[in-house]
């Protein structure tokens, strides 16, 4: 299997995006529901803060781990990417493409952000 500098980047960019979508965007807050719960607790203050764990047993809970490490979610999504990439270049490579945009536009983004907050 040959890769070309051009596939690795969609790749890096993509396995980027799948993760960032997985492990912090609200939209898939429903899909990481199951493998965690909310603990609330009372601070000094009086006020209640709510902390999502993940679940403690079972595969909900390996899974509920797995979704609270950026870095852990980061390996099997690039495992994803990389053999979509491999089995179904086709319909796969326009998957990975779409991810790919969105994860250069989301890193163009962060960075207009940092610049504009640094100028503020």
């Amino acid at each position: 299997m040959a890769i070309t500098i051009i596939d690795l980047v969609v790749l890096f960019l993509a396995s980027f995006r799948l993760t960032r979508l997985l492990v912090f965007d609200d939209i898939m807050e429903s899909v990481r529901a199951p493998f965690f719960t909310e603990v609330k607790e009372k601070t000094e203050a009086g006020k209640t803060e709510v902390y999502i764990v993940p679940k403690r047993q079972g595969l909900k809970g390996w899974i509920g781990r797995m979704l609270s490490c950026y870095w852990c979610t980061g390996v099997w999504v690039s495992a994803f990417c990389c053999l979509t990439d491999l089995f179904l270049p086709r319909i796969g490579g326009f998957f990975l493409l779409i991810l790919a945009v969105a994860g250069g536009g989301a890193l163009i983004e962060s960075l207009v952000q940092r610049l504009i907050g640094e100028t503020d």
